[in-house]
């Protein structure tokens, strides 16, 4: 089991604290409960912690949740396998790419079309592997993981996930109602942080010393 907390690069390690500084409103608490309660659950057992993020696209909301919860797992010290997916593979769109670097990730791309994103949240750690893809590629685990459904669309049109062991709606606003305006690079970072904070705050509440 992996206890060893992680060094996060210097420019993240600032957008965390202000993610954790976060408020989050009393409801949103009462839905992350289902996934902290699933966590540890998994870590009393001494089972394998397996998380997949699931949106229609899997090039928004899902990648950040996937990139999140694995920096937030990490940075607790908590072992877990992010993974994400979609129901259609399209691309990690770019302007979500943009966005994690901004919050001080370290990213590398490599290819072109749906390229595969390689992102580093401290100097001494595995990169995240981040591109478009379903729900059940072979990079994801295919059996006993919690389906985290992040978006209404795939949530609503996606009854059955072949080998999910519990599924939790955890839903978030698009950021793509603002692409091409004046708001798009501060409503992407604005759900990113979100994200961030609710991610932080769930492994935040796990305890590993059963």
């Amino acid at each position: 089991m992996q206890t060893r907390k992680i060094m996060l690069l210097p420019e993240l390690k600032l957008t965390v604290e202000k993610a954790k500084a976060l408020s989050i409103p009393v409801v949103r608490k009462e839905v992350l409960q289902v996934l902290i309660d699933y966590i540890q659950s998994k870590v009393n057992s001494g089972e394998e912690l397996v998380l997949n993020f699931i949106c229609t696209h899997n090039s928004r909301r899902s990648q950040f949740s996937q990139i999140w919860a694995q920096t937030a797992a990490d940075y607790f010290g908590i072992p877990a396998a992010c993974y994400s997916g979609g129901v259609e593979v399209t691309a990690f769109n770019e302007r979500a790419v943009e966005s994690i670097r901004r919050s001080g990730f370290r990213v590398t791309k490599k290819g072109d079309d749906n390229p595969k994103y390689f992102v580093f949240h401290s100097d001494d750690a595995e990169p995240i592997v981040a591109f478009s893809k379903l729900f059940d590629d072979p990079i994801n685990q295919d059996n006993r993981f919690a389906a985290v459904m992040t978006c209404a669309h795939a949530d609503e049109n996606c009854p059955f996930i072949p080998g999910a062991e519990n599924r939790i709606p955890l839903r978030y606003e698009d950021p793509k109602a603002f692409d091409d305006t004046a708001e798009e690079a501060s409503k992407y970072d604005e759900r990113s942080l979100q994200i961030a904070s609710e991610m932080f705050y769930v492994f935040s509440k796990i305890s590993i010393n059963n």
